[in-house]
């Protein structure tokens, strides 16, 4: 199964949610974030972006109220005060 993250305006994690991974393939069979993200687009709209439970890919499991940083290309857990 892969994980996306819903994104607001401000890259703040709105919610995550599992994708099966066979709505990630392409007409190869390969997996593709893309894929991924348009199926989330069709049935949500918004801005999506992948995150790995394993916190293989971005730096760490995107959570509610992360930030995504697209420059670093990783999630930030936000700062506690």
């Amino acid at each position: 199964m892969a994980h996306f993250a819903e994104l607001d305006e401000n890259n703040v994690v709105k919610q995550v949610i599992v994708v099966h991974n066979n709505e990630l393939l392409d007409e190869n069979g390969v997996e593709s974030e893309q894929k991924g993200i348009d199926f989330c687009v069709s049935l949500f709209g918004g801005t999506w972006v992948q995150t790995s439970y394993n916190a293989t890919m971005r730096g760490k499991y995107a959570g509610i109220g992360d930030t995504y940083d697209p420059i670093a290309d990783v999630f930030v857990a936000p700062i506690a005060e």
